[in-house]
């Protein structure tokens, strides 16, 4: 039988999955190697041979996604895989229409042959764009299930950066387990918030392998999506979060929409800060798309630790990194609390950017008023501190969700920014959790 030589397009997270659930033991296919996108460092690594299964003895080799229609045509490849999240609909049929015109069969691949069942039950958490407050609202239904008596183990979406064989099964108590594993900033901003709240956090490579080690020491699993992308296991109760302040990019982008197509409760955020016509865009948008979700409106609770050091001064603001750029927003939630507490000006980073950060505002025209922390490696974050220490401004507002200082040094008074989600007038989402967990027990 003659193999059907494929390509997985990806960002080293969904590109891994899908190969792991779908192609790795089936021989009629021949995946001849990885494409990478959105994070940089990924491409010239390969795909270990412990993680890609007996038919790839060697491994499998990743290479950067310009080079996919060249890779297409060399490699005589039928069937290219589209597996990465966060794009627009027409991006991702601009990239169908680049691979059809070399020849090769576009491919999505759906959650019954990519979900995995776990033996506990799952509640997965996800969005319909990078940064609507995905891990805020799992947060909080963490420390709700907490509340009932459950045992919580929460699963996050991979971000594998560093040796692919290595993170293969990654479990987070302490802060050393984030020293071990070398994380980076991005992981950090992910796993340090459960740290603190004394929750377990299990990421890695091989989910399969994830969820039965998170099995043994859970009554509840929660999934911790990643941009906007599907979950990877069976969920029992699917709660997809929707940002007013991007209103009608719920049916835009590719998978967020069908996000809200497949899940049990439609959590509107940020209702405080966003206009009231604009919410009513995103409900109106729920009903039409999904009419049985249960919908809920959540407001995004800033908090500022400093406001002294705000209040009439010139401040330097630095936000989550993917949220700015293909999340599309032009700020986060330290801008927003810089502006309440009364910053008589937010000084623009861009003349002082260095290395790599100036490449990003290169590459993400639309970043103006904020740095977004990079830092998916050693020389990117020393990039970071570089261009943080260089502008002149009379302190650094972090609205990242981790404390920086950790990380870089920074010359400068430093003010951080939390943001949790509460919800608007009830306790809906509570009553909701009591609900399951008694279907639970029934």
């Amino acid at each position: 039988m003659e193999r059907k030589k494929t390509i997985i397009m990806g960002a080293a997270g969904r590109d891994f999955h899908n190969f792991n659930t779908y192609f790795r033991d089936k021989e009629e296919y021949e995946v001849v190697c990885f494409t990478a996108a959105q994070i940089p460092n990924i491409a010239g690594r390969r795909y270990p041979k412990e993680l890609s299964g007996k038919l790839y003895p060697d491994g499998i080799p990743i290479f950067s996604e310009v080079e996919l229609t060249k890779l297409i045509k060399e490699k005589d490849v039928r069937f290219v895989v589209f597996s990465y999240s966060d794009l627009s609909h027409n991006e991702v049929m601009h990239k169908a229409s680049m691979v059809l015109a070399s020849g090769a069969n576009y491919m999505l691949l759906g959650p019954h042959d990519t979900m995995i069942k776990s033996k506990k039950p799952v509640i997965a958490v996800c969005a319909v764009r990078t940064g609507c407050g995905k891990s805020q609202t799992t947060r909080k239904i963490a420390e709700l299930s907490i509340l009932e008596g459950k045992k919580v183990v929460v699963i996050r979406h991979p971000m594998p950066y560093g040796d692919l064989k290595e993170q293969m099964v990654q479990r987070f108590a302490a802060y050393e387990d984030l020293e071990r594993h070398r994380c980076t900033i991005e992981e950090r901003e992910e796993y340090e918030k459960y740290i603190d709240k004394g929750i377990v956090v299990y990421a890695g490579d091989d989910y399969e392998k994830i969820i039965r080690e998170a099995e043994g020491e859970a009554d509840i699993i929660l999934w911790d999506g990643g941009n906007n992308d599907m979950p990877f296991y069976v969920p029992d109760l699917m709660i997809t979060v929707l940002d007013p302040l991007r209103p009608g990019h719920e049916l835009l982008y590719h998978p967020g929409e069908t996000n809200l197509w497949m899940c049990d409760v439609a959590l509107i955020n940020k209702v405080n800060s966003a206009k009231k016509e604009d919410i009513e865009t995103v409900r109106k948008n729920i009903r039409d798309t999904n009419p049985g979700a249960f919908i809920i409106d959540a407001e995004s609770v800033l908090g500022i630790d400093k406001p002294e050091l705000v209040k009439g001064r010139k401040v330097l603001v630095i936000e989550d990194g993917p949220t700015l750029t293909h999340g599309g927003m032009s700020y986060g939630a330290g801008f927003v609390a810089a502006m309440q507490a009364g910053a008589s000006g937010i000084v623009d980073p861009r003349p002082n950017a260095k290395g790599s950060i100036k490449a990003t505002f290169d590459k993400y025209a639309h970043l103006e008023k904020v740095v977004p922390a990079m830092g998916y490696g050693d020389e990117q974050i020393k990039d970071l501190e570089a261009t943080v220490n260089s502008v002149s401004s009379d302190a650094v507002v972090i609205g990242t969700p981790i404390d920086l200082s950790k990380i870089i040094r920074i010359n400068k008074p430093i003010v951080r920014v939390t943001y949790e989600v509460g919800e608007k007038g009830s306790d809906a989402l509570s009553l909701l959790l009591k609900r399951f967990f008694d279907e639970k027990k029934s």
